[in-house]
């Protein structure tokens, strides 16, 4: 090991760290598979601000959690990192800049329609973000799946949720309950990095490091548990009781934020697991927007930054929009109104669940009977990543179905965008931004 890397970094102040998660908050696109990537190589390997072995033990955590897991595990590393308001800043920082950007866009939708060279773009970056995927589950799984029995368990995973449709909760709990069992009758196949510990004792040394004690304040105690449970339900209650009290409760924003609250409860397995159900609702139910509507937002979704259940917010908008909840003179103030309604609702929750939890999965890091039954989910998570990779890719590739016609220049740029990825190691930006461009390119050359 080189000199250089035998001591651990300096501890970021809360100032470096706010400006690290500004950034990532322009910059985490692909998803939650190339978002977790991203923060890993950021956080794990390059700014070395806390150890692989600890960066897992948060992310197995936030996998069994209903919402967006990326940002659940940005709101966890800034609270450990930097308490209460760490977390805030990290977990808010990882949404607003996709907010802003996406209620821009919405506005532009709204107000002047499709325009074909954003088409153009659409195209070229819809193949890209599907390379992303597949280079996440590359480089997660070559971490998390270190011996055969993991190796079974994403593939058995993606089987169950690609081949039979099973639901992502049963994955999840038929994971933890395997990873329970082998932790207790195969213990070295189920220990953190599968029981390769010569590996994990040759990393570089980090801020937050395997053996680093709990921080004070990430210790659990019952007292800080009722003061978050108080603090986060008594948001919740003042914002749809305020709601309720102003305008109704069958007014479209106080529906709006009952719908959404029950939508974030909803979300295990990702924006597209709770889709089905967003569309029932908006679509089919409230009549907040059409079908086709809610297909251009799920596209925009996917090319902007920040977790993709930001479509909800693109869904608020529109819905505020077409319902002129404050007059047909003022339809832009009304879709900025519900989708700050709709974001609040949907992410209070997320917060709500690491102030909670998080000091009580600390406490239990060392603890194999707590971490084998993680370790099995994070195989299986592998496996649902793969099948995420596998749906981008046919509606890509034949967005009309086999039947239809295959797309050879969305495949030629993915296929330059996986190679840029994997075997260049070219950053998600660069990647996303030149497949924009050839897209562009051939929507006007064809």
């Amino acid at each position: 090991m080189n000199p250089q890397v035998t001591q651990a970094p300096t501890a970021p102040t809360f100032w470096q760290a706010f400006g690290y998660w500004l950034r990532l908050g322009f910059l985490s696109f692909g998803g939650p598979a190339g978002q977790i990537a991203l923060m890993h190589e950021d956080l794990v390997e390059r700014k070395r601000w806390i150890s692989e072995k600890r960066y897992l033990h948060a992310l197995n955590y936030c996998m069994v959690l209903p919402g967006p897991e990326a940002q659940q595990l940005a709101t966890y590393i800034g609270w450990l990192m930097h308490r209460t308001w760490g977390g805030i800043v990290a977990g808010g920082l990882f949404v607003l800049p996709s907010l802003v950007i996406l209620i821009a866009l919405s506005w532009v939708y709204m107000a002047w329609g499709h325009v074909p060279a954003v088409a153009g773009v659409l195209y070229g970056i819809k193949p890209a973000v599907t390379a992303i995927v597949v280079s996440a589950a590359v480089r997660i799984g070559s971490r998390a799946l270190k011996n055969r029995w993991l190796w079974g368990m994403a593939a058995a995973a993606f089987v169950a949720i690609f081949a039979l449709g099973v639901p992502f909760p049963l994955i999840v709990g038929a994971a933890g309950l395997v990873g329970y069992l082998g932790g207790r009758y195969a213990p070295a196949q189920f220990a953190v990095g599968g029981g390769h510990s010569a590996t994990q004792q040759a990393h570089a040394p980090a801020v937050i490091d395997d053996d680093s004690p709990t921080p004070v304040h990430a210790l659990f105690t019952w007292g800080r548990f009722w003061r978050v449970l108080v603090v986060c339900l008594g948001l919740w209650a003042l914002g749809i009781g305020g709601l309720t009290l102003l305008l109704g409760w069958d007014a479209v924003l106080t529906q709006m934020a009952w719908f959404f609250t029950k939508a974030a409860l909803m979300t295990f397995g990702g924006a597209y697991a709770v889709l089905p159900y967003v569309y029932q609702g908006a679509v089919e139910h409230f009549q907040w927007l059409t079908p086709t509507q809610m297909i251009d937002g799920l596209a925009l979704g996917e090319t902007t930054p920040g977790p993709l259940i930001m479509v909800v917010s693109y869904v608020g908008f529109v819905g505020g929009w077409t319902q002129a909840i404050f007059g047909p003179e003022a339809l832009p103030l009304a879709g900025v109104a519900a989708a700050g309604v709709v974001t609040f609702f949907t992410f209070l929750p997320s917060f709500l669940f690491i102030f909670l939890g998080a000091p009580f999965i600390e406490s239990t890091h060392g603890n194999l009977k707590f971490t084998a039954p993680l370790t099995g989910i994070t195989a299986a998570v592998v496996g649902v990543i793969v099948n995420l990779a596998v749906f981008f890719a046919y509606h890509v590739l034949w967005p009309q179905g086999f039947g239809g016609r295959f797309e050879w220049a969305a495949a030629v740029i993915g296929a330059g965008a996986s190679l840029a990825l994997l075997r260049f190691k070219v950053g998600v930006i660069p990647v996303v931004l030149a497949s924009g461009l050839a897209g562009l390119a051939w929507r006007f050359t064809a």
